[in-house]
């Protein structure tokens, strides 16, 4: 089993509500959908399918549908007046089949309570690469 090194971080900005669905460009007619659920303690979802499509990582672009959807979830929260942040030590990722050409690749982004509205989250973004560690230092530092 690999783990995926995706560095998610927190972000400002809207982002939009529907899962992704990936036309296969190399001929076939298949259409490859990733699956997200959201709950009141956490997100979570997999993506089944091609990594590659025509050079396009189209595995790893299910982290942005993952993004979307926590950031709605955040933003409900907040709107109704229940305070959550994203639970970054227990947030869960793992692939399997990764550099066979088909890929399962799973993700678990749980939420955790807070008292205060500023230290609640409303958005949610990633950043990092398919099969390599990110530059966390370096993203850290950007965001101080």
């Amino acid at each position: 089993m690999h783990w995926l090194y995706v560095l998610f971080f927190i972000a400002l900005g809207g982002l939009g509500c529907l899962g992704n669905a990936v036309k296969a460009t190399n001929g076939t007619d298949k259409v490859y959908k990733d699956s997200v659920t959201c709950t009141d303690s956490a997100c979570f979802g997999t993506y089944s399918g091609p990594e590659f499509i025509n050079g396009s990582d189209v595995a790893h672009q299910f982290s942005n549908t993952m993004a979307k959807q926590v950031g709605i979830k955040l933003k409900e929260f907040y709107a109704s007046g229940n305070y959550f942040a994203v639970d970054f030590n227990k947030i869960q990722m793992q692939t399997k089949g990764m550099g066979s050409g088909n890929v399962n690749y799973y993700l678990y982004i749980p939420f955790k309570k807070v008292i205060e509205p500023c230290s609640a989250y409303t958005a949610f973004d990633h950043v990092g690469g398919w099969n390599h560690k990110p530059a966390l230092q370096a993203r850290k530092n950007q965001l101080s």
